[in-house]
């Protein structure tokens, strides 16, 4: 009886074997490009990420407006976004968005968020929208895309936070 009752829990318990499997450790430097659940894109290059960051690119291929979200100034996510998407520091970054907008060469201009919750509740409900969270702040509201063709728990995954040890 007592290894009935153990089989069925094993059968119906969240996590089981019966259950999906554990994704791969992620490192913690990780960042991942995430978008609304709703979005087709599945992965995009970084020359195309490079693209939608920078406001050259208004809609997805579904039409859909694309919604670009940051995090704030001076955060190592943003530096990196910048620094290996953009190829660009936070004075060029905004230089662009000036002049891009001025003469009708940039489409949108990013929403910047100060928090990672907040990015990730912002991507949840726009449906058109595109961001950055470190890995470890990713949840199932959200869906993570490949960049390059690299999934987060890749070596080639090309997208990483630089972690600086406090003096």
């Amino acid at each position: 009886m007592i290894v009935a009752s153990a089989v069925l829990l094993l059968e119906v318990s969240p996590g089981s074997a019966a259950g999906p499997p554990a994704s791969p450790a992620v490192p913690d430097d990780t960042l991942a490009i995430i978008v609304n659940q709703s979005n087709t894109i599945d992965d995009l290059s970084l020359k195309d990420l490079r693209t939608v960051f920078l406001g050259e690119r208004s809609h997805w291929p579904n039409g859909r407006r694309i919604t670009l979200v940051m995090m704030d100034p001076g955060l190592s996510e943003r530096k990196a976004v910048l620094r290996d998407v953009c190829h660009m520091n936070e004075t060029e970054f905004s230089r662009h968005f000036l002049q891009g907008l001025f003469t009708g060469e940039v489409f949108v201009s990013p929403k910047t968020l100060s928090t990672s919750v907040g990015v990730r509740k912002f991507v949840f409900n726009v449906p058109g929208a595109i961001g950055y969270l470190r890995a470890s702040d990713v949840d199932g509201s959200v869906k993570v895309i490949k960049v390059n063709g690299h999934r987060l728990d890749e070596a080639d995954y090309p997208l990483r936070i630089e972690i600086r040890a406090s003096k």
